[in-house]
């Protein structure tokens, strides 16, 4: 049976903070205010800069993550394409209270995150698997997974937008192809 837990340790996590602040940004974009897009794009940047560096590398998901969300914040302010804002926030918002995140798993499905063929069973499993720990509530107390923002729990490969709390190592949190 899954009972709803508060995961507390979201608040010592770096990356939730980001992802946390930037909903209210982007809410803000879409009820008129543009100075917030430009925040949130920037604060983004900020968040990919310190991850290249603690990673040095772009091939880990912590870092995919935040290059391919500012592109779509910046291709967002083109004219028509405000409804990829309203995905970004109803994405962004599941990952910070549930830790579902939609676009982790879009990246890895893209070829040079994946080591097998692409085929219906693998974006099933990809999208329809449970979220991890990683939100502010936590649907699996006794999920196997390691505790992280934005994770998703797989059998093949962890993959996770944050660095890794002192429990885990730094090899879990990089690209499958990593190991």
């Amino acid at each position: 049976m899954f009972s709803p837990i508060i995961d507390r340790d979201v608040f010592t996590d770096l990356s939730w903070w980001h992802w946390a602040v930037t909903i209210p940004l982007l809410a803000s974009q879409l009820a008129g205010y543009h100075w917030a897009i430009a925040v949130a794009s920037g604060l983004c940047a900020a968040m990919g800069i310190y991850f290249l560096y603690r990673l040095r590398q772009i091939r880990p998901y912590p870092v995919q993550v935040r290059i391919a969300y500012l592109g779509m914040l910046v291709i967002g302010t083109l004219p028509w394409m405000q409804w990829i804002h309203w995905l970004q926030l109803c994405g962004t918002t599941a990952m910070v209270t549930v830790g579902y995140c939609p676009l982790i798993r879009m990246l890895s499905l893209i070829p040079p995150n994946r080591n097998e063929p692409l085929t219906a069973s693998l974006i099933w499993f990809i999208f329809a698997r449970q979220p991890c720990t990683g939100g502010l509530v936590n649907w699996r107390a006794d999920s196997p997974c390691a505790s992280s923002s934005c994770s998703l729990p797989t059998d093949r490969v962890t993959l996770a937008c944050s660095l890794p709390r002192r429990e885990s190592t730094a090899k879990e949190y990089c690209h499958a192809q990593d190991y």
